[in-house]
């Protein structure tokens, strides 16, 4: 017999049922003649007691005494799958020496915590501050940029910096305010719009100063300018000075063209002028740089990319499905609206989603028929994703709130 100490339990596995897998390291302590090598094999040797020690977990030798003994590894659930494999590997075995079943839930849950560590360190990479206190050692002014860095984009880093981030996200509402403002009928005249164009300049102001600082304080431009944040701070100050642009170009236009092109180029100007300060909704997306829950739904949605890809692919096959079925049935009606499988479209998007406008709605029983299926469709797909990502986002958000807290 072999007589083996693992982590101070005993065990005694017979030499010729050991030398049955001479490639395993017990089997190769069974195999061996040369005594030196036997001593490579253990961590320590008892001369009286002829005892081979080996500081590893016991629990998990019991399952590899066991395979010595019936020749099958048995795996259970409640074991580390990671610790599993590094002591199976330690001693020499493989996966297929344990049996199917076996095997397949060892594989599912290292799947799990494979998936689970990659998302603990990207929710970690998602709090992780674009540049530590390391990044400024040794740069030029390196303990004041790193103060301003500090202020403007740590604001859990003393009051004023909460101070800064309060502001901010003050300054973005007030510049949302102000845009849906402009839109009404009575702030259009003289004095409203006035008043809307002072609101919009001051926000500027407070966003370019807010991004400059962010840009000079930074250890590394282009680490800055690769920041899905900063891109979305960009994109919230450039309406308001191209807008500006535009309009030195429109006047340049009255002095210079004739009255007939001038009228067709401020036609087609005023055009790209609207689209210009509709970009300045995004700016409602810095709020995020604040907000857990804003920054949890994003990160819900770029892990449960897969799933709402396939709601949308779903979506698209139940409306080409329900529409080509509704304009079967009510395409002979006189007066339908139903007269293609395009125009029924919407009225499938619309049942779908269970809006259910009434805008356009079937006469016959048949078209009734079809509307209830894509009525009940839609409601078994809306019904499937949701408790995914809820309960997604309800874990990212807890796990985020966690490790701002530990910050």
């Amino acid at each position: 017999f072999l007589n083996i100490n693992v982590g101070g339990k005993s065990f005694q596995i017979a030499c010729k049922v050991a030398a049955r897998y001479p490639v395993t390291r017990i089997g190769k302590l069974a195999v061996y003649t040369d005594p030196m090598k036997k001593l490579k094999l253990c961590d320590d040797y008892s001369v009286q007691r002829n005892e081979y020690f080996f500081d590893r977990d016991p629990t998990i030798f019991h399952y590899i005494f066991h395979f010595y003994r019936s020749g099958v590894l048995w795996i259970r659930d409640e074991i580390c799958p990671s610790h599993f494999m590094e002591e199976i590997a330690y001693w020499g075995l493989h996966l297929k020496y344990s049996q199917r079943c076996c095997r397949i839930l060892l594989e599912e849950k290292q799947d799990e915590l494979s998936e689970y560590l990659k998302i603990q360190k990207e929710l970690e990479a998602e709090l992780e501050p674009l540049d530590s206190a390391e990044h400024f050692e040794g740069k030029c002014l390196g303990s004041f940029r790193k103060k301003i860095w500090n202020l403007i984009e740590n604001p859990y880093s003393s009051v004023p910096a909460k101070i800064i981030a309060v502001m901010s996200s003050f300054f973005v509402l007030i510049s949302i305010v102000g845009m849906t403002l402009s839109t009404v009928e009575e702030m259009k005249h003289k004095i409203g719009k006035k008043w809307m164009e002072q609101v919009e300049m001051i926000c500027a102001i407070f966003f370019t100063s807010e991004y400059l600082m962010r840009l000079i304080s930074s250890s590394s431009f282009q680490k800055f300018l690769r920041a899905a944040f900063n891109a979305v701070d960009l994109v919230a100050i450039l309406p308001f000075y191209i807008q500006i642009l535009f309009e030195n170009l429109d006047e340049a236009d009255t002095l210079y063209h004739e009255e007939l092109h001038k009228m067709e180029n401020v036609s087609k100007l005023g055009k790209v002028l609207k689209l210009i300060k509709l970009m300045r909704i995004f700016r409602i997306l810095k709020l995020a740089r604040h907000s857990t829950g804003l920054r949890a739904f994003g990160f819900t949605i770029r892990q449960c990319y897969q799933q709402v890809c396939c709601l949308f692919l779903f979506i698209a096959m139940g409306v080409f499905t329900f529409s080509a079925l509704m304009h079967s049935a009510e395409h002979d009606v006189p007066g339908t609206n139903f007269t293609s499988i395009p125009y029924a479209w919407w009225w499938a998007a619309v049942s779908l989603s269970t809006v259910g406008y009434g805008d356009t709605v079937p006469e016959t029983v048949v078209g009734r028929i079809v509307a209830f299926g894509c009525i009940s469709f839609g409601i078994i797909l809306n019904g499937m994703p949701i408790s995914i990502l809820y309960n997604k986002f309800s874990d990212y958000y807890a796990k985020l709130k966690a490790h701002e807290n530990e910050t």
